[in-house]
């Protein structure tokens, strides 16, 4: 008779299997993370570019089936106008941003003297030796330091605004092929149009979030902005374009543009109820938009656990720093719409989901109409 293997035996192997997967998995999860730590910044611009390609692709697809007379716009025309559009934008806007950030760094050079003093001052109410020892502590910062480091950082925006352009260039060149080569990749016109319908998916939720994110914090700005102009602060446009780029970051990035105007009008004013009332106005501001007029726009388009969203953004902020902390949305919309269609992820769905209900096998089949919002309903 042939021997057969004692039921402890086939116990102990199974046991031993799933302890070598399961280091197997933390040895991939490690390998993966160093080389998002160390190719970060080829990353983070891979990334960046991809997004921007997402937004104007359908943009794109919609120009290219537009007729002039009898002539249609040709794709290649298209693609190449949107190209330097975007080129031509980005090296605008990073100039702006550049301009202010210079701005900004001189400006609080002109106020390291008296800072220490104003902040200093906030501690009062705790007794003068507590207020010695923050004056102290303050004084013994090297602002100049600081400054140049991020003088240095500041520089590098224009390097990764270069090689954005240039992902994106190359991505537009390749789109045209992009069809063959997912069906020649999957081998499959079936499996191939199920790709492409999740991909779609990914691109039309990406976009709508970065459309009404643009727009919240464009008028937060705007009111930040009108704010510190009606109390005369210097730098009311670079608190303005400031607010604008933080509320990109989720929940933390509302916070510190708060609490930045407010440090800003004590160092400059001096006078705690003149910085007491910008600190409320402008956190009426932040949660009037960020709470009630966000969510309303978002609505169900976006279906994302705020406790997830809170684990993304420490996860890629502690990886990619604040770069990171500004893709953490939308790489996790990616990873919800992926997982909402791969069985053995869909838990992973589950939990990233906000009332635990992504997406299913049938609404991938149903056409997507949009309401007045431009918000999805299937």
């Amino acid at each position: 008779m042939p021997h057969e293997n004692p039921p402890q035996n086939d116990s102990v192997r199974r046991d031993s299997n799933r302890l070598q997967t399961g280091a197997l998995i933390i040895i991939a999860f490690a390998v993966v993370l160093f080389l998002l730590v160390q190719a970060r910044f080829m990353l983070i611009t891979l990334a960046t570019a991809i997004i921007l390609f997402s937004l104007t692709s359908d943009v794109i697809s919609f120009i290219a089936r537009q007729r002039i007379g009898p002539f249609r716009i040709p794709n290649a025309l298209a693609s190449l106008v949107a190209m330097i559009l975007i080129a031509v934008a980005l090296l605008i806007l990073t100039s702006i941003l550049l301009a202010e950030i210079n701005t900004v760094l001189v400006t609080t050079l002109s106020y390291t003297e008296r800072a220490p003093s104003a902040i200093a001052s906030l501690f009062a109410w705790m007794g003068e030796d507590s207020e010695m020892a923050v004056f102290n502590a303050l004084r013994s910062v090297n602002v100049s330091s600081y400054l140049r480091s991020a003088a240095g950082q500041a520089s590098g925006i224009m390097q990764a605004t270069v090689l954005v352009i240039l992902f994106v260039g190359f991505l537009f060149a390749e789109r045209i092929w992009f069809h063959t080569k997912l069906v020649n990749f999957v081998g499959n016109e079936a499996q191939a149009a199920r790709i492409g319908k999740i991909i779609a998916s990914i691109i039309h939720r990406v976009n709508y979030y970065l459309l009404v994110k643009t727009l919240i914090s464009a008028i937060t700005g705007a009111l930040v902005f009108l704010l510190a102009k009606a109390f005369g602060l210097e730098l009311a446009t670079s608190i303005g374009i400031l607010t604008f780029v933080l509320n990109f970051i989720p929940n933390i990035g509302s916070i510190v543009a708060t609490f930045l105007i407010a440090l800003i009008t004590h160092v400059q004013i001096g006078e705690a109820p003149i910085t007491l009332a910008i600190f409320v106005i402008s956190t009426v501001i932040q949660f009037v938009n960020g709470s009630i007029i966000d969510p309303m726009l978002m609505g169900r388009a976006l279906r994302l656990s705020s406790f997830g969203i809170i684990l993304s953004l420490a996860f890629w902020g502690a990886v990619w720093g604040v770069p990171g902390m500004f893709l953490s949305v939308p790489i996790m919309v990616m990873m919800l719409v992926v997982c909402s269609y791969v069985p053995g992820l869909r838990p992973l769905a589950i939990l990233l989901s906000r009332e635990g209900l992504p997406e299913t096998e049938q609404m991938l089949d149903q056409p997507i109409e949009r309401d007045l919002f431009g918000q999805e309903r299937r």
